[in-house]
């Protein structure tokens, strides 16, 4: 019978649903004898050994894919072996001794030109007999145990592997500590792990399976990504505090290890230093993030991104500091890194007036620095927030070098004036608050 890896796997899944176990045993048994590289059938089988009530042989195999696993180059899907068997009451503290050994922050074997070992195609055609029928449970059980156990057809494994997302940020005694704090969803089709507009208070990582990420929008559901194993998400709502700004939902069976915040505040009360290490890990993401949407950085490229982001200054700032006040030289350019700020004009008297809120990827500060005026408005931040800040002198430089920058600001500029015209009538703000005359502007 041929098939395709696929198709045995939504037969074998078909098996598991209606409560089939011999029958689903045989399926992942066959399997895996004509495909033994296949880690993720090793996983199948220990699941339905445990839902068929084989607890020993179960733990037996969820060991051997935990060890096998990590040595491997899939230690996400170890950590959800390891928590299978600590739901049994099982000890599990090799498991992660392996695991902080080989992906904790400074070891050795970590290396981000590692060779990442890939899954199996799903459309490998397969030569696999009738999976329809099986033998007693037994036999069966017997079976599928001693194939998933059988590791012969690996030689070696390999020397070097790819930092986790997050978690190789730790030392040991904290990855130690963060492991145990660790939460597994495992999820069947369409289940959701987060929504959008909801808060987001924990970070996620795919252990194993596909995730399907979309947006709501007049039109309907919207696909904007597909997620796949190592993959970390939901880490800019947790980082950030705003709310989720899609939904991510399971596209088949799926495997997600959650980080929460609620724990990580937990672990951090005993361990501090990693507080450090999550500051500078927020701040790396969300640097990328910016790097990835603003358009001041498009005319660079990623070496003169990162030499430009050095001459940024970043500050921590809480709800209602000023970061410009009216009236004053524009001191230089700011970025909203994290968080939110306003723009008001006539912030100090009864007829102050909101002109904009500002969120990250936004830049502000850059109306005085092309015309050269006192600044027009107040900005002050609405919630504890994260800026990024470019002295004057520097982008001054920075304009006469690069014109694309220089048209940058002038265009940002006019778009914040033309704004300002639509949002009030003449006689709510002076004009010379709400244009900007750029006709006899040179580059500063």
């Amino acid at each position: 019978m041929k098939i395709t890896l696929r198709e045995a796997r939504d037969e074998a899944r078909r098996f598991r649903r209606n409560g089939d176990h011999p029958r689903a045993l045989h399926a992942y048994q066959r399997m895996l004898a004509a495909l033994p590289l296949d880690y993720e059938t090793r996983f199948a089988i220990a699941d339905v050994l445990a839902e068929a009530g084989q607890t020993d042989a179960a733990a037996e195999v969820y060991r051997c894919v935990a060890i096998h696993d990590i040595r491997a180059g899939h230690p996400l899907p170890a950590i959800v072996a390891a928590h299978a068997l600590g739901k049994r009451g099982l000890p599990v503290d090799d498991i992660y001794a392996l695991l902080v050994k080989t992906y904790a922050s400074g070891s050795p074997q970590l290396a981000h030109f590692a060779v990442r070992p890939a899954p199996v195609d799903p459309s490998t055609i397969l030569e696999i007999g009738d999976i329809a029928h099986a033998g007693s449970l037994a036999h069966v059980v017997e079976e599928a145990r001693k194939t998933a156990l059988d590791l012969s057809v690996f030689v070696g494994y390999q020397e070097q592997y790819h930092p986790l997302p997050f978690l190789s940020e730790l030392g040991p005694e904290s990855l130690q500590a963060v492991l145990h704090s660790l939460t597994l969803l495992r999820l069947t089709d369409g289940q959701l792990v987060v929504r959008q507009g909801d808060a987001g208070d924990s970070l996620f990582l795919v252990a194993g399976g596909e995730l399907r990420v979309f947006v709501a929008t007049p039109a309907g559901e919207k696909d904007v990504a597909r997620l796949f194993e190592n993959t970390l998400f939901g880490e800019m709502a947790l980082i950030t505090g705003q709310p989720r700004s899609a939904s991510v939902a399971a596209a088949g069976d799926a495997d997600i290890i959650g980080v929460s915040k609620a724990a990580l505040d937990q672990v951090i009360a005993k361990l501090p230093v990693i507080r450090s290490v999550l500051d500078g890990f927020s701040r790396e993401r969300l640097i990328k993030n910016l790097l990835q949407t603003s358009p001041l950085f498009v005319p660079f490229t990623k070496s003169q991104q990162g030499e430009l982001l050095r001459r940024f200054e970043g500050h921590e700032v809480e709800a209602g500091t000023e970061l410009i006040r009216e009236g004053e030289r524009g001191k230089g350019l700011f970025l909203v890194l994290a968080g939110e700020v306003e723009v008001v004009a006539h912030a100090d008297s009864p007829e102050a007036v909101s002109l904009a809120r500002l969120k990250p990827g936004d830049i502000f500060g850059e109306m005085s620095l092309v015309t050269d005026q006192p600044t027009s408005a107040t900005v002050r931040a609405t919630m504890r927030s994260a800026v990024l800040f470019l002295a004057r002198e520097y982008v001054e430089r920075l304009s006469e070098a690069i014109p694309q920058v220089q048209a940058y600001f002038e265009q940002v500029a006019l778009n914040r004036a033309r704004d300002n015209t639509l949002r009030f009538d003449r006689g709510a703000l002076p004009a010379e608050a709400i244009e900007v005359d750029l006709s006899d502007v040179v580059p500063v």
